[in-house]
């Protein structure tokens, strides 16, 4: 009879839905920062088959607290994709030190993620409302990158970049815009006040022979917005796109097959701000 009830689709669904735990009177918030290499995970988002980024941590939280922990994210980030300062946030009460809790991180994690800085927040911090801009960085390798490399770049495999053309086509993307041309085509809840955003920087930055990085910062991003970025702008670069196309397809708010999206393994996320605006680095 059990067997037969959990081969019932509502039943199993029910079973496979996490608890929700209940808020401790006494816990403090903790803010934390995280690093994952996410080639081996399904996302930052808690998935069906655990695989997340967040199921590891929340795993590992209830572990040391022995109960269910939920954490919140800045926000996800899609599988494939690096994270060097992912920000998240818990409620719970720990009696010890900040770095006490910080060690009890180094292990019970997989090898690709590591929870790298650990401390008490405010009630009122939030790991996503809060946060003012990312930055991300999307890598390319312009040669045919060793194995030690393509977990973490996307190769040109040679193929020639006009780099000078991209840098060109990105000062159009610079500014507040309705960036719905550049939102993945499944997204089709978003409304027009979440499609603006402010770009508030996307360089084209040559580092040595091989690689060039597509470094960006923007008060928030759509689905899969930076990796649509980085394909339209290797598009202008290989010559099938030109400046004036991407500020055409920009002004058109609408998703065109023109427009590819780069893959996963060559973006990062950088970094999270909070009530500060970004200092300008290489």
């Amino acid at each position: 009879m059990r067997k037969l009830a959990y081969n019932n689709p509502i039943v199993r669904a029910q079973l496979s839905k996490k608890i929700v735990p209940r808020p401790e009177p006494n816990a403090q918030r903790w803010r934390c920062e995280c690093a994952y290499d996410g080639t081996d995970f399904s996302g930052w988002q808690s998935q069906p088959n655990r695989n997340g980024i967040q199921d590891f941590l929340e795993k590992r939280l209830e572990q040391i607290f022995k109960k269910p922990v939920r954490v919140h994210g800045s926000g996800r980030t899609d599988a494939g994709v690096h994270a060097r300062a992912q920000v998240f946030h818990f409620d719970a009460f720990w009696p010890h030190e900040a770095q006490q809790l910080l060690r009890a991180f180094y292990c019970g994690l997989p090898a690709g993620v590591q929870v790298r800085a650990v401390k008490c927040a405010p009630k009122s911090f939030h790991a996503r409302y809060g946060a003012t801009g990312k930055r991300y960085r999307y890598r390319i390798h312009l040669g045919r990158p060793d194995p030690f490399e393509l977990r973490w770049c996307w190769a040109m495999n040679n193929r020639p970049l006009d780099i000078e053309a991209m840098r060109a086509a990105a000062k159009h993307l610079l500014g507040t815009h309705d960036f719905s041309a550049f939102c993945a085509k499944n997204s089709d809840d978003i409304t027009p006040e979440d499609a603006i955003k402010d770009m508030r920087r996307l360089d084209i930055v040559r580092r040595g022979a091989n690689q060039l990085d597509i470094v960006t910062e923007a008060s928030g991003y759509l689905y899969k917005m930076v990796r649509t970025i980085a394909g339209a702008l290797v598009e202008v670069g290989l010559g099938k796109l030109n400046a004036r196309q991407i500020n055409e397809i920009l002004k058109s708010r609408t998703r065109t097959y023109l427009v590819p999206t780069a893959p996963a393994q060559g973006l990062c996320l950088e970094r999270v701000f909070y009530g500060q605006r970004a200092k300008k680095l290489p």
